[in-house]
């Protein structure tokens, strides 16, 4: 709430997306916000949870901060200028393939009909990769991917807040983003996947025999 408050005072012609409810238009601006990715995390003490912010214009992600209070860490990106964590430049990593490559995902809790094909792909690349990661801040983990830290990303029904600010941090640092079909549908359809331009190829590869016709669109 208190986000939401500082954007609209600052900027009250401004629109503003946000998880914790807050709903206000605007047209040519719109604010995305999750002011608590991990929300189940940071109730059980379980120590990943960020704040991710992304500003969008025309319908284009612009600016993004996606912030780990616990380790004091936030990553910044500027459409065109590039992407930092505490203003050091980040890049994606430089992995050639799967192998030996680390990945995040999500599990689709909330929506159980998309389980099974989601196991599906999970088990594809669990037998191609030195691991997986399922951590529970979508955007920690995009962030990750934007520095290195992690290779590659998939996950079924996002929500836009869980990834704008991602987006554009993993694209400024030499990333490639897209929806399951490859396409840049990812903030309507929910889908994403994310890794430098190798790892994102061989992620939607890996994942597109085994989803249903919805989620292939």
């Amino acid at each position: 709430a208190e986000i939401v408050a500082t954007i609209r005072k600052a900027f009250p012609d401004h629109g503003i997306y946000a998880e914790e409810g807050s709903m206000h238009q605007g047209d040519e601006y719109r604010w995305i916000i999750d002011p608590l990715d991990g929300t189940t995390n940071y109730l059980h003490g379980f120590p990943q949870f960020s704040v991710s912010i992304a500003l969008q214009c025309n319908n284009r992600i612009e600016q993004a901060v996606v912030y780990n209070p616990l380790h004091q860490e936030l990553f910044t990106a500027t459409r065109g200028g590039g992407a930092f964590m505490n203003d050091k430049r980040i890049r994606v990593s430089n992995a050639k393939g799967l192998k030996g490559s680390l990945l995040g995902t999500g599990f689709p809790f909330r929506h159980p009909q998309y389980l099974d094909a989601y196991l599906e792909t999970f088990k594809v690349m669990h037998l191609q990769t030195a691991g997986i990661r399922r951590a529970g801040s979508a955007a920690l983990d995009l962030a990750h991917v934007a520095s290195g830290r992690l290779d590659g990303f998939w996950e079924i029904a996002l929500k836009p807040w869980d990834m704008a600010a991602g987006v554009l941090l993993i694209q400024e640092a030499g990333g490639l983003v897209g929806d399951f079909s490859g396409g840049h549908d990812f903030l309507e359809t929910g889908n994403l996947v994310a890794g430098n331009p190798k790892i994102f190829k061989a992620i939607l590869q890996g994942i597109q025999p085994h989803l249903t016709a919805e989620l292939k669109k």
